[in-house]
C-alpha cells in the first residue's frame, strides 16, 4: 500500500499527524512508497507565502483579528466559496501529482488540499479513496465536503459535529488523531532521568509547540515565583530568540532548570514530568493524553485551540489558566492536592486514543482494498 499525505505548513502539528501514519505504513509496509507533500508550496510557492505567512503573522501579531476571521468563517460562506475558488483553480497540480505517484490512498491532515481532492472527486477527475484527519477536538466548516471517503475525528462528540454539518455518519470515524509510536510506549522514569541528566524529583513540563508561540516566558517567571523544589524543562520549539533570553534568566535561580529548543524527544520528556504547561495544539493534546499527563492550558490560539482547551477543560484533563500571573498560585494549589492532579491524570487516560495510529491505518487499508475490488468487479 502506497498513500500520499497532502498538508500545509501552518505550525507542525499538520505534519506530525502525517508523519506518524507514513511511520506506521511503512513499518508494515516496507516496500511501499509514502510522500508528505505540503500543498501549497507544492503548488505554488508564492502563494503558500501569502496564506501561510498571513496565518503566522495574524497568529502573532493580531490574535483577536483571527479569532474574528474564525468565527466568520464559520457562520459565513464567503469564506468558503473564496477558498473553493481558489482551491479550484489550483487543483490540477494535485491531480497531476496523483497521476504521477498512484497512491493507493490520499490523507488530508489540513483543510486546503481536501477541498482541492474534493473538486477533483466530484469532477470525476480522479477515483483514489480521499481520507481526512482533523487535528483539533472541534471540528470547522472549512472541513466539510463532498466525496470524501473517510473523516477521522477526534472523539464521538465530534462525529455528531460533523453529521449535523451535514457529512454522512458512515464515512465518520472517532479513532482519535495519530501519534508516532514513540509516544505509544512508556519508558522507565529512572532510566530516563540519568539518561537525560536530571534530577528526581516534581518536574514540569512548559511547551510553546513548534513555533514557540504561547506565553512562555511569563509561565516560566511564574514557575520561579513557586515557593516548591521543583524541576522545569521548557521547550521552545524554533523560537532561538525567546529560548536565548530565559538561559538567560534561569543562570539568576537555583531551581533546576533545563531549556532546549526544537528536540525529537518530546515523548521522554513528557515521560519524566509530573504536569504539562501548554498552548492546546492538537498533537501536542493527543500527544499529552496518550501519555495521561495533567495539563494546565495557557495562551490558546484563538479559534481552534480555544476550542481544545474548552473540551479538555469539560472532561476534567486540563485546566485553563487566561493570566499567566496566576500560574503560581494554581500550581502550588495542585501541588497541594494531589488528588487533583490525580483526577487529572485519570480523566487523560479516558481521552486518550492509544490505538488511534493502528486503527486509522487498518481504515486506510479497507479504502484501498475497496478500491482495488470496485476496479475488477463486473
Amino acid at each position: 500500500m502506497n498513500a500520499l499525505f497532502l498538508s500545509v505548513s501552518t505550525g507542525k502539528g499538520h505534519f506530525k499527524a502525517a508523519e506518524a501514519l507514513r511511520e506506521a505504513v511503512e513499518n508494515k509496509y516496507p516496500l511501499s512508497q509514502n510522500l508528505i507533500i505540503d500543498s501549497l508550496k507544492y503548488i505554488n510557492p508564492v502563494v503558500d507565502k501569502l496564506v501561510v505567512g498571513s496565518y503566522l503573522t495574524t497568529v502573532k501579531a493580531n490574535p483577536y483579528i483571527y479569532k474574528k476571521i474564525y468565527e466568520i468563517s464559520e457562520l459565513n460562506d464567503h469564506f468558503y466559496l473564496f477558498s473553493k475558488a481558489i482551491n479550484n483553480l489550483f487543483s490540477h497540480k494535485i491531480r497531476s501529482l496523483i497521476s504521477q505517484t498512484n497512491p493507493s490512498v490520499v490523507v488530508c491532515t489540513h483543510p486546503f488540499p481536501l477541498q482541492m481532492l474534493s473538486i477533483l472527486k466530484k469532477k470525476g477527475m480522479i477515483d483514489t479513496p480521499v481520507a481526512a484527519i482533523l487535528t483539533d477536538y472541534v471540528s470547522h466548516n472549512f472541513w466539510v465536503h463532498e466525496s470524501i471517503d473517510a473523516y477521522i475525528v477526534a472523539h464521538e462528540g465530534m462525529k455528531l459535529e460533523l453529521i449535523k454539518r451535514g457529512i454522512s455518519e458512515k464515512v465518520v470515524y472517532p479513532y482519535g488523531i495519530p501519534v508516532s509510536s514513540h509516544f505509544q510506549k512508556k519508558k522507565s522514569k529512572q532510566t530516563l532521568l540519568q539518561e537525560l541528566n536530571l534530577e528526581n524529583k516534581t518536574t514540569i513540563l512548559v511547551m510553546g509547540g513548534s513555533l514557540g508561540l504561547g506565553e512562555i516566558e511569563n509561565a516560566f517567571n511564574a514557575l520561579l515565583a513557586v515557593d516548591r523544589e521543583l524541576q522545569i524543562i521548557i521547550l521552545t520549539g524554533d523560537n532561538s530568540k525567546i529560548k536565548q533570553k530565559l538561559e538567560f534568566q534561569a543562570a539568576c535561580s537555583d531551581k533546576t532548570i533545563r531549556i532546549l529548543g526544537y528536540t525529537h524527544r518530546v515523548s521522554d520528556y513528557m515521560d519524566v514530568s509530573d504536569l504539562l504547561i501548554t498552548k492546546p495544539g492538537g498533537m501536542t493534546i493527543s500527544e499529552a493524553l496518550v501519555k495521561e499527563l495533567p495539563t494546565l492550558i495557557i495562551s490558546p490560539i484563538p479559534g481552534h485551540e480555544e476550542g481544545n482547551a474548552g473540551f479538555l477543560t469539560r472532561q476534567g484533563a486540563a485546566i485553563r489558566v487566561d493570566n499567566t500571573v496566576h500560574l503560581d498560585q494554581v500550581l502550588t494549589h495542585l501541588l497541594d492536592h494531589p488528588s487533583t492532579l490525580q483526577r487529572m491524570k485519570k480523566a487523560a487516560g479516558k481521552l486518550s486514543k492509544p490505538a488511534a495510529t493502528k486503527d486509522i491505518l487498518c481504515l486506510l487499508e479497507s479504502l484501498a482494498s475497496n478500491r482495488y475490488l470496485d476496479a475488477f468487479s463486473p
